[in-house]
């Protein structure tokens, strides 16, 4: 039972992303605690985001928060590292069973405990308890202790039953003393701390240009996070932009298309009125003309000469008719010029439209992220084998089919397949194609 009290101790205090005992703690807005390197590196993923989340409670926050250290909660932590290590350095605590790939005790008798340490002196391994001697009797003081190794075995010499302190450099082996005057004697040796050492330096000098490279890539990585979100800010923002110049198009349109059918319909009326004046005028000249032509007829029937020469003398002229009228050569399709001007405006309209969308078309396909890049430069220490050994590019195709006729864009004619680019593993862009940039204008007759 107290064994079981330890353990849900230590999970209390443990950080639900590394799952180790917390470093450094903090505590973020929803009172979950965490180590300030995990929340940190686990929040700079979502940093282009803007929206930063608790990975327990999946609360999240906005802006980022500030961290502040948990003082209180890294004393009680402190304390709770010392009673654990206290407790584990006693023996009879820290005593377990070998389990298949430890190391075992070789003076335990039964089932083996876990060895601890491993003596390269008496090449043997002890556990807890039986290691107590080397630390507390004199005759072990100069015994080497190590860590507690498994194959303890194949660090000892199969000629000469001693362990293996030497490396051969020129056979590239590990050899005892005895092996020097024997079949190694002349060679290049030195021994294995030394080379150890040396090796240990040149994985440093691999790891510091390995953690370079990565803090390159994070920079870019960064980068290019920042790129994309500002490339969606202003894609969103240029849209709503063009949304607004096509209404204030499209307004303007209506607009002339409401002067058009009101210029119609005023020309109609004005037309019309004269036009009516003018039947008035000749319905007049008609009934003084008739009027005129009833009298002759009487005159002509009147029979007595004296009668027929005074009335003569009464009569009056007929009256002067007016200037013709200039009248339309077709009156049912006067306005059929109209017509022909309306559809030279949509002509031209419509083949302005196709050069400017076209241009506004080619500058969007030149707005990217990933510009060209210079080839890779190798860098020191990598030979031109490992360069040829990088994975295979993958390709991803950027361009558009345009060997078929484009619902979205007629006017592009049919030509070559768009380009498809590929990102090497460098982030260099490749191209495998050409830009087909010809735009085709309809043919129109041009009314004159």
């Amino acid at each position: 039972m107290a064994q079981a009290g330890v353990v849900l101790d230590r999970d209390q205090f443990n950080c639900s992303i590394c799952l180790e005992v917390l470093k450094h703690p903090v505590t973020i807005p929803c009172g979950h605690s965490y180590c300030l390197h995990c929340i940190q590196n686990y929040w700079d993923q979502d940093d282009f985001r803007g929206v930063f989340v608790c990975p327990q409670c999946r609360q999240s926050f906005s802006p980022r928060p500030v961290l502040a250290r948990n003082t209180m909660l890294d004393d009680v932590v402190d304390k709770f590292k010392k009673t654990s290590l206290h407790n584990a350095s006693t023996p009879e605590n820290n005593q377990s069973f070998a389990e298949a790939d430890d190391a075992e005790c070789d003076v335990c008798t039964g089932r083996k405990n876990k060895a601890v340490k491993s003596c390269l002196v008496c090449l043997a391994s002890y556990c807890e308890l039986h290691v107590q001697p080397h630390f507390e009797s004199a005759a072990f003081k100069k015994h080497k202790l190590v860590s507690a190794n498994k194959r303890l075995q194949e660090t000892i010499c199969a000629r000469h039953d001693k362990l293996l302190e030497v490396y051969c450099r020129s056979d590239r082996r590990f050899i005892c003393y005895l092996c020097l005057t024997d079949e190694h004697k002349g060679h290049d040796t030195v021994l294995v701390e030394e080379e150890t050492q040396n090796m240990q330096r040149q994985l440093g000098d691999i790891k510091q240009r390995s953690q370079t490279k990565i803090q390159k890539r994070e920079k870019e990585a960064q980068e290019l996070r920042l790129s994309i979100m500002f490339f969606s800010r202003s894609a969103r923002a240029t849209a709503e932009k063009a949304d607004a110049i096509f209404t204030e198009l499209i307004r303007s349109m209506e607009l002339k298309h409401f002067e058009v059918r009101e210029l119609i319909k005023a020309q109609e009326k004005t037309a019309i009125r004269e036009a009516e004046q003018l039947l008035e005028k000749i319905q007049k000249e008609i009934v003084e003309l008739k009027k005129s032509d009833t009298e002759l007829d009487q005159l002509a029937l009147i029979e007595d000469p004296v009668h027929f020469l005074q009335s003569c003398q009464s009569l009056q002229a007929p009256p002067a008719l007016s200037a013709s009228p200039l009248l339309s050569t077709n009156p049912g399709g006067s306005f059929d010029p109209v017509m022909a001007a309306v559809a030279d405006f949509k002509e031209l309209l419509h083949e302005v439209s196709e050069v400017g969308f076209a241009s506004i078309f080619e500058k969007v396909r030149e707005v990217q992220i990933i510009g060209p890049q210079n080839p890779p430069v190798q860098s020191d220490g990598e030979t031109g084998s490992a360069a040829q050994t990088d994975p295979p590019v993958a390709a991803l195709p950027f361009g558009l089919d345009q060997t078929s006729a484009n619902p979205l864009n007629p006017f592009l004619i049919p030509g070559p397949i768009a380009p498809m680019f590929s990102l090497s593993p460098l982030g260099s862009r490749l191209s495998s194609g050409t830009r087909h940039r010809h735009v085709q204008r309809r043919p129109h007759p041009r009314r004159k």
